[in-house]
C-alpha cells in the first residue's frame, strides 16, 4: 500500500521580536501518511495578490518546534508553512493569519559581531583647545558597509564619555575643539552600522591638552636653491612654507638690512610667509634671509639669491679691421650695460648696399672680434653687432661708420723653382739567391733581382771565378731579374755561386750554394 506522504499543521502562532520571529505551531495526526514530518518550510507574503516568498526551511523533532525565521524589512504581509516528511512531498500549508506580521530591524549580537573595531587610533596634532585624531577603517565592515564612526573623550580618572560628533562620519580624521587646556582626556572611536555598535579603539595613554613644542624647519623651495633670475618688470610671488609650534615669528632682511616696504610686501601665516614684489627692478637683487624664531631658544634660516636682469646695452667701437679679397675682420668693445648679467655672446650681421636687407653672420659669437668671408666682390657691405645676455638681444646693434667696398686685387703669379730628382743609385739586390740541390743530368736556373741606376753590370761567378763564354752557362737578365741557367750538370758542377752587380756609384753581390745529387 502506498505511503500517504501528507501532512499539515493545525495553527501557526507569531512571537518574538519583529524582526526575527518565532512560528509556533501544533502538529496535526496523520489518518494516511504514517509517518512524521521531518521540517516546515515557513513563506510569507506581502499582502495582495502576490507569490509567496521562501524565507527560511527548519528541521523538525519529534516535539513541535517554534523556529526564528529572518524576514526581510518591508511591509506586513501573512504567512504560511507546509510541512514535508520523509518522503519529500509537502503537505498544505497551514491557515493563513488574519494578521498581517510587520518585519522590522532588530539589534542582535550576531549584527554587533559582524564588523570589527576601528585600528590605529592616534594623535595628528594637539594644541591648547584642540585635538585632531585619525584612524584606520575596520578590517571586517561586513557586506552592507558602515554608517560612520563615532567619537568620545573623558576626563582622566572618571567614565563620564562625552560623544564629540552629534551624527556619525565616514572621515578617519576628526578635530576636537573647545577642550580645556591641561586637562588630561582619554579618548575612543566606534564604528557604527546601524543600531549596532563596534567595540571602541582607544589611545594607549590619557592625553595633555597642551600646546606641544616643535622646533621651526623652514622648507625651503627647490628652484629658490640656486640663483632666483627674474627679469625687470616681471611680478615675484614666492611662498615660502614653514612648521614649528607654537606660531614661530617670522623675520625677513635683505643684505642683513630690514627690507623696504614700498618695494616687498610681506605676509605671514602659521605655515607660511609669502613674498610679494608688483614689478621687479634691478636694485630688487641681492642676497634675502627670512628666519624663524620660537620664544627667543630656537630658531632656522634660510637664504636665497634673486637677480633681477634686464638686455644689454649695445656694443662699442665696431670698425673694420682690415679687407682682403673676400673677406672682412671686425673688431669691437663690450657694452658699458651688460643688463645686470654675463653676455653670452654677440650676434653679428652684414647688408649689402644694393638690397639693404640685414643678413645673420655668426649666430653666437664669443669673442669681440671675427672676420666674415664670403662676401661678393665688386659690392659694398655694411656690418652691425648685437650684445645678447640671459634675457635677449641688445635693443640697438653697433653699426660700422663707412661702408666698406669689396675690390678686386691683383694677383702676381710667382711659381715654384722645380728640382728634378736624381734617379741615380748603387746596385741593390731586391732577391737574393737562395741554395738550390738538383739531380745530375737535369738543367737548373739560379735566380735573383737586383736594382740600380745607371743599369749595372752584372758578373756570375763560381766558387770565386767569373764564369766566361762557357757553352754550359746561359745569362738571362731582364728588368733587373738575373737568371743563370746551368745545362745538364754534373757533379763537376757543383760549389758556390756568385752574382755581382756593379755601378758608377757601387757594387753588390749575392751567393748561394748548388748541391748535385747522383741517381
Amino acid at each position: 500500500m502506498a505511503e500517504d506522504r501528507r501532512f499539515s499543521p493545525s495553527a501557526i502562532n507569531l512571537t518574538g521580536p519583529k524582526f526575527l520571529r518565532e512560528f509556533p505551531w501544533q502538529q496535526k495526526a496523520s489518518t494516511r501518511g504514517g509517518r512524521a514530518p521531518t521540517g516546515a518550510l515557513f513563506r510569507g507574503r506581502e499582502p495582495g495578490p502576490v507569490d509567496h516568498l521562501r524565507p527560511s526551511m527548519s528541521d523538525l523533532e519529534a516535539a513541535p518546534a517554534a523556529p526564528e525565521v529572518a524576514l526581510a524589512a518591508g511591509p506586513p504581509g501573512p504567512e504560511e508553512s507546509p510541512a514535508p516528511n520523509l518522503a519529500g512531498a509537502r503537505s498544505q500549508p497551514a491557515p493563513e493569519r488574519a494578521l498581517p506580521v510587520e518585519a522590522t530591524w532588530q539589534k542582535t549580537q550576531e549584527v554587533a559581531a559582524s564588523f570589527s573595531p576601528p585600528l590605529n587610533l592616534a594623535v595628528e596634532d594637539v594644541n591648547e583647545s584642540s585635538v585632531t585624531l585619525t584612524w584606520d577603517g575596520p578590517e571586517n565592515v561586513g557586506p552592507s558597509g558602515l554608517d560612520g564612526y563615532v567619537v568620545e573623550y573623558c576626563k582622566d580618572g572618571t567614565t563620564n564619555w562625552i560623544t564629540a560628533n552629534n551624527k556619525p562620519f565616514l572621515c578617519i580624521r576628526y578635530t576636537i575643539h573647545n577642550l580645556i587646556s591641561g586637562d588630561k582626556l582619554h579618548f575612543r572611536v566606534k564604528a557604527i552600522k546601524g543600531n549596532a555598535v563596534s567595540q571602541p579603539a582607544f589611545l594607549d595613554q590619557p592625553l595633555l591638552i597642551k600646546e606641544i613644542l616643535e622646533q621651526p624647519k623652514i622648507r625651503l623651495p627647490r628652484y629658490l636653491r640656486e640663483l632666483y633670475v627674474r627679469t625687470v618688470g616681471d611680478m615675484i610671488n614666492l611662498l615660502i612654507p614653514f612648521w614649528g609650534k607654537p606660531k614661530p615669528q617670522v623675520t625677513w632682511t635683505k643684505e642683513s638690512q630690514p627690507l623696504d616696504p614700498k618695494r616687498v610686501v610681506v605676509h605671514n601665516s602659521e605655515k607660511d610667509s609669502v613674498f610679494f614684489v608688483r614689478s621687479a627692478q634691478r636694485k630688487d637683487s641681492g642676497k634675502y634671509q627670512i628666519s624663524v624664531k620660537i620664544l627667543d631658544e630656537f630658531e632656522d634660516v634660510a637664504i636665497f639669491d634673486l637677480l633681477v636682469i634686464e638686455k644689454p646695452g649695445p656694443p662699442e667701437n665696431l670698425k673694420v679691421v682690415d679687407t682682403w679679397g673676400f673677406n672682412v675682420a671686425l673688431e669691437w668693445s663690450p657694452p658699458q650695460d651688460k643688463g645686470n648679467a654675463d653676455l653670452k655672446g654677440y650676434k653679428v650681421q652684414k647688408a649689402d648696399m644694393k638690397t639693404q636687407q640685414w643678413f645673420t653672420v655668426l649666430e653666437n659669437c664669443n669673442h669681440t672680434s671675427c672676420i666674415v668671408s664670403d662676401l661678393i666682390i665688386g659690392n659694398s657691405y655694411s656690418f652691425r653687432v648685437f650684445s645678447e645676455n640671459p634675457c635677449g638681444l641688445s635693443e640697438t646693434p653697433a653699426v660700422t661708420k663707412n661702408v666698406t667696398h669689396i675690390t678686386k686685387s691683383g694677383i702676381v703669379y710667382k711659381p715654384d723653382k722645380f728640382c728634378s730628382r736624381d734617379f741615380c743609385e748603387p746596385p741593390k739586390f731586391t732577391q737574393p739567391l737562395i741554395d738550390r740541390t738538383t739531380t745530375q743530368g737535369y738543367s737548373t736556373q739560379l735566380i735573383c733581382c737586383v736594382r740600380g741606376f745607371p743599369k749595372p753590370k752584372v758578373i756570375w761567378m763560381k766558387n770565386q771565378r767569373e764564369i766566361q763564354e762557357d757553352p754550359k752557362y746561359l745569362v738571362h737578365m731582364n728588368q733587373g731579374i738575373c737568371c743563370l741557367e746551368i745545362r745538364k750538370p754534373s757533379l763537376f758542377d757543383g760549389g758556390i755561386y756568385t752574382c755581382k752587380a756593379v755601378n758608377p756609384f757601387g757594387e753588390a753581390s749575392v751567393d748561394c750554394k748548388l748541391n748535385i745529387k747522383v741517381l
